[in-house]
């Protein structure tokens, strides 16, 4: 459905991760190697990076593909930075939101992508809206499964938790709630990247002291990437990489 990448590490152009690479997320974006659903990804686009001094990132997003966005294509050329997320998009259900609907969604330091889809969407979203306050539902952004999703994230953090905490209960309520979903999230506060694999491929490659790439496929055939196994949540700094199995949750 769509395909992310976020980067963790010593500053680099945008474009050392995004375009220059021999099978780069731009690339992916109509030629992806390892997508198991559609097949391409031109439903919208977004890039969100960190500035030394300021934890709050900037973002740059767009409706349409990626690779006809000159300014895209300018800003990677350009913009250095330590931390990124970045998508291209292959939409759910067609919606009317645009540039709205384009990963990554943010809220303060924390950059959001979801890779997959509420089965049944939107019926079997119900419950699940039920479960946040009006207010935040008010506050989507777009009418798509991943702000929703995005909204269920942003609850538990608004409340405490952690961020891998708020990712892995957010995939198993999900989960519960239509079975059957993919629920490939991926998320960095510009220190930390935390994702899950559930329904969808996701890999990882690290250098340790260098940086970290956590991808939905490789972006070039280093042979050190790791597949990350499904049903796992992942945290990684510069330094490491953690994985968590993840219980399927009972019918």
């Amino acid at each position: 459905m769509c395909r992310h990448i976020a980067y963790l590490g010593q500053p680099v152009a945008l474009g050392e991760v995004l375009t220059r690479p021999a099978h780069s997320l731009v690339r992916q974006s109509w030629a992806p190697r390892r997508q198991r659903y559609g097949t391409v990804n031109a439903d919208g686009f977004g890039v969100g990076w960190y500035a030394d001094g300021d934890p709050v990132p900037g973002r740059y997003r767009r409706r349409g593909p990626v690779w006809g966005d000159q300014t895209f294509a300018d800003l990677a050329r350009v913009v250095r930075s330590h931390a990124l997320l970045a998508a291209v998009r292959d939409a759910t259900a067609a919606d009317p939101d645009g540039e709205a609907a384009a990963a990554p969604f943010a809220a303060g330091d924390v950059l959001f992508s979801h890779n997959g889809a509420l089965k049944d969407w939107p019926g079997s979203a119900a419950a699940l809206a039920a479960t946040l306050p009006p207010a935040e539902l008010l506050r989507l952004t777009a009418r798509s499964d991943s702000a929703l999703v995005w909204a269920l994230v942003r609850h538990r953090l608004a409340a405490g938790d952690a961020l891998p905490q708020a990712v892995a209960d957010t995939v198993l309520e999900v989960a519960e709630a239509a079975p059957g979903s993919r629920l490939n999230l991926l998320l960095t506060d510009g220190r930390t990247i935390v994702a899950t694999a559930w329904g969808d491929t996701l890999w990882h490659l690290s250098e340790p002291g260098r940086h970290t790439v956590v991808a939905s496929e490789p972006y070039d055939d280093d042979p050190r990437w790791c597949e990350v196994p499904d049903r796992t949540l992942l945290t990684a700094t510069s330094a490491d990489v953690l994985l968590t199995p993840l219980k399927e949750p009972h019918a």
